[in-house]
């Protein structure tokens, strides 16, 4: 299933989502051309668990926060700036720029800590947004529970696009992390090979179902008859 977009419009411009897109996009195009440095550049300023557990001192935290705008190749970054365009800009209309920027980098921060509580020995460098943006996704269920997701959906020889509820889409989102999480667990093998990080993602959303009740601005709750009204 591929999101496409949602039924729920801004009210202002997310000046911080774009930047963040912006950013990911420059990077991403900054990573190219390393050529063969880039396995270098992932160990730098990516998080590598087993280097982070043996260090000390505030230069540890550097890579939790640059692997945030890292990423392993092209779907990698076109599936987070897709996730990130759809789901961002209304989390980030319903909390205010500098609100959204620091639940962002809060969530990013509490995935990279979880990957690396359940992995401290994987000398496999993690990058990616995929840790903050399943924040967002967490918020935007809290915030936006009967949104529609509009989803392009392969049948056979045909694909649909169907309008799913943001709970259902998203519920069943964290589902086939927290199932893939747990297989992780029990596969020492893959684990070791490196591949998805799970855990951040579900760190990352647990993060943001916590945190969006802190950064969510309350004045904002008298200006809809509930939730997701009108929408």
């Amino acid at each position: 299933m591929i999101p496409l977009f949602d039924n729920v419009p801004s009210r202002r411009p997310p000046l911080v989502n774009y930047t963040l897109i912006g950013l990911n996009v420059l990077v991403f195009l900054w990573e190219v051309g390393q050529g063969p440095r880039l396995d270098e550049v992932f160990r730098a300023y990516g998080v590598v668990p087993a280097v982070f557990v043996a260090s000390s001192g505030l230069e540890r935290w550097v890579p939790v926060f640059t692997s945030m705008f890292l990423h392993g190749g092209v779907w990698h970054l076109v599936s987070n700036m897709l996730a990130l365009w759809i789901f961002g800009d209304n989390v980030e209309d319903r909390m205010g720029h500098f609100r959204y920027l620091l639940f962002y980098l809060l969530c990013g921060v509490a995935a990279s800590l979880v990957h690396i509580y359940t992995d401290p020995t994987s000398t496999i460098p993690s990058v990616g947004a995929s840790g903050a943006i399943s924040g967002v996704l967490a918020a935007y269920l809290v915030l936006y529970p009967m949104a529609y997701v509009y989803t392009l959906i392969p049948l056979f020889f045909w694909v649909e696009i169907v309008a799913i509820p943001a709970l259902l889409y998203l519920g069943l989102w964290f589902l086939s992390q927290l199932v893939n999480g747990l297989f992780a667990l029990s596969a020492t093998s893959l684990q070791s090979g490196g591949g998805i990080a799970w855990w951040a993602h579900i760190g990352g959303f647990m993060a943001g179902l916590i945190l969006v009740w802190i950064f969510r601005r309350r004045e904002e709750r008298r200006s809809y008859p509930d939730e997701h009204w009108p929408y």
